[in-house]
């Protein structure tokens, strides 16, 4: 199991620029949040006009679900500047890709929690490291992306986009320099040397 768990709301809505659209997981067997769906956060969000529309539902991990939650809203998509998600990293990282074209933030971190780990078919996993790299790293995640869960780019042995562990598998860094690319936003990968908390 593991637990999600709110960053710090100054940080939350440092993240909250512009236009926002805001989607709560109600949660799953596998995920704990200790918080009451952070809807008192959200409804600040609304209340300040930065949110547009909160959407609400479980299962955001799920592309088929989540295809069809945010169908009913898919005109806001059109007039937003980015999404902000309140899940685990398995849940942001599936935003993310069906909205590779614009920033998605993450409002939660995950941690680990014993007792039985839940199995996602997706590509993507979440390491439950508590200190989600994912507003960093354009929505993928360095540590289970990567082969070596490197977090301030990749080795250099990777070869023509291929990761030298598994060249059957994409080099993680080369993916999120891609969608870093595409938001235009490179800009994040100049920032200090992050030492990763293992204490978390």
């Amino acid at each position: 199991m593991l637990i999600a768990q709110l960053k710090p709301k100054d940080d939350i809505l440092s993240l909250a620029k512009g236009k926002t659209i805001v989607i709560s997981c109600g949660g799953c067997k596998e995920v704990y949040f200790p918080e009451i769906k952070a809807s008192d956060l959200q409804k600040s969000l609304l209340v300040n006009g930065t949110a547009i529309v909160v959407i609400e539902t479980d299962y955001v991990c799920s592309p088929e679900n989540l295809g069809c939650q945010v169908q009913k809203y898919i005109d806001s998509f059109d007039i937003a500047d980015n999404v902000l998600v309140f899940s685990c990293g398995v849940g942001v990282q599936a935003v993310a890709e069906k909205f590779a074209d614009m920033p998605v933030y993450a409002a939660c971190d995950s941690y680990p929690l014993p007792g039985y780990q839940g199995v996602t078919p997706l590509e993507y996993d979440c390491a439950q490291c508590g200190e989600c790299y994912l507003n960093h790293t354009g929505g993928i995640c360095p540590i289970t992306a990567c082969s070596k869960s490197l977090v301030n780019g990749q080795c250099g042995g990777s070869k023509n986009g291929k990761c030298e562990v598994d060249d059957d598998i994409e080099c993680g860094w080369e993916r999120i320099y891609r969608q870093l690319e595409r938001l235009a936003s490179l800009d994040k990968l100049h920032h200090p040397v992050r030492v990763r908390d293992f204490t978390k």
